[in-house]
């Protein structure tokens, strides 16, 4: 019934060659954001480096009305960094991801099916052991076998995720297919609509 703004300008955005901020720019930013109305803040990646940690730190503290997330991966080191950086927002989210193609799975994770499904079951669990405010994505999902994804995504709700998020990580879609994967997910995770 309602269209949530999530802005990752300040995690995703700094990956744009020349487009780093330093604190004081990220924080700035972030509170224009909220200004603009916008619902949800990724603020950073924690783990990532101990700069990243303090701004989205700095970020959490300072937001009052949007929600803030931190970005993890589906391992529980970078799932309790990304808490401990949003613990004192007033509405904290932890962002776990991890891939879901085949070429993912098994030449960047080294890694199988099966364990993927199982991991990102443990991460989403230990999350929800933090806040409620748990959101889950997978990179790489146009070239994912479609019943693998659906298996996944089910697992994540099933464990308790409450935003599934289905990003072109790779921007291999056009408008067309994308639209088509989403109506294929709709049709066969009868969860996303309880």
């Amino acid at each position: 019934d309602r269209v949530y703004i999530f802005d990752t300008t300040l995690r995703d955005g700094e990956q744009s060659p020349g487009f780093s901020m330093n604190l004081e720019e990220k924080l700035r930013f972030a509170l224009q954001l909220e200004q603009l109305g916008v619902d949800i803040i990724e603020a950073g990646f924690p783990v990532a480096s101990e700069g990243d940690f303090i701004a989205v730190q700095q970020v959490a503290r300072e937001i009052k009305h949007a929600q803030v997330a931190a970005l993890a991966r589906i391992s529980l080191p970078d799932i309790d960094r990304a808490w401990e950086a949003v613990r004192e927002a007033a509405k904290p989210r932890i962002h776990t991801f991890t891939s879901a193609s085949d070429v993912h799975i098994t030449h960047m994770l080294k890694s199988t099916k099966e364990q993927v499904l199982k991991d990102s079951v443990a991460a989403v669990r230990h999350s929800r052991g933090y806040t409620e405010n748990v959101e889950f994505s997978m990179q790489d999902v146009m070239r994912s076998d479609r019943r693998f994804l659906c298996n996944l995504i089910e697992a994540a709700i099933d464990a308790g995720a409450t935003t599934i998020n289905i990003p072109d990580t790779t921007g291999y879609a056009i408008p067309e297919e994308f639209g088509e994967l989403i109506a294929y997910l709709f049709q066969n995770v009868p969860k996303f609509f309880p």
